[in-house]
């Protein structure tokens, strides 16, 4: 038992750092507009996402009564809604932000509206909430694919980053780790796109650096 405990800990201990550590990325995103002083190259809407994603997560978490998923969602939520804001400081045109915001925040509430009011059976309002963010979560590690596209046509790793990625894959895998503990597929399942994605990228940085390499021979020493 004490042996299966230290497990435990251990492996939620690992949820929580990779995941504030993958969420912290977006600092550099964050330094970047104080800066500059302007949203220039930064996307707004993995910013807003994330804050749904998060706070669905954290109500699943409460649901659920597991202390790891509420600290990390929570945390991840405050962060994000931190980036928004400063997004919205620095965005010369805030009525699309006002309005991507107020149209996923109306998605949210009607959510909590309908397994509130019309789901009062708790184990089927666990069941269908967890559905819920199993296919955000998915649908959130999908999205990158049209960027690892263009990727393979312009054979360049320029539009990756490299610690992302290996936040990425870290977290994806430890929450897949806890969600096989658990014996929650609603956990496990969503994170293995995360595993698979961040597996590809790094491939393609080790096959374009290396071709990169190949082309400009004279450099390598």
């Amino acid at each position: 038992m004490e042996a299966g405990g230290a497990a435990d800990s251990l492996l939620s201990g690992a949820c929580v750092l990779f995941t504030l550590a993958m969420y912290s990325t977006g600092l550099s995103d964050l330094r970047q507009m104080r800066t500059t002083r302007s949203v220039d190259s930064v996307q707004f809407l993995p910013f807003l996402t994330t804050d749904i994603n998060n706070l669905s997560w954290m109500s699943y978490g409460a649901l659920k009564g597991d202390g790891t998923l509420i600290f990390v969602n929570a945390t991840g939520a405050v962060l994000q809604t931190a980036y928004i804001l400063v997004y919205l400081h620095y965005c010369p045109r805030k009525r699309p932000v006002l309005l991507q915001t107020a149209t996923l925040l109306g998605v949210l509430l009607l959510g909590f509206g309908y397994f509130g009011l019309l789901v009062p059976n708790l184990e089927a309002r666990l069941q269908q909430l967890g559905l819920f963010c199993s296919v955000f979560t998915i649908s959130m590690y999908l999205s990158p694919l049209a960027d690892l596209a263009k990727i393979i046509q312009t054979r360049s790793t320029q539009r990756l980053s490299f610690p992302l990625t290996i936040a990425t894959l870290l977290t994806s895998a430890s929450w897949t780790l806890y969600g096989f503990r658990l014996g929650d597929p609603y956990i496990m399942v969503p994170n293995l796109p995360g595993v698979l994605t961040s597996v590809i990228r790094l491939w393609l940085f080790w096959k374009y650096s290396r071709e990169q390499d190949r082309s400009h021979p004279l450099l390598q020493t």
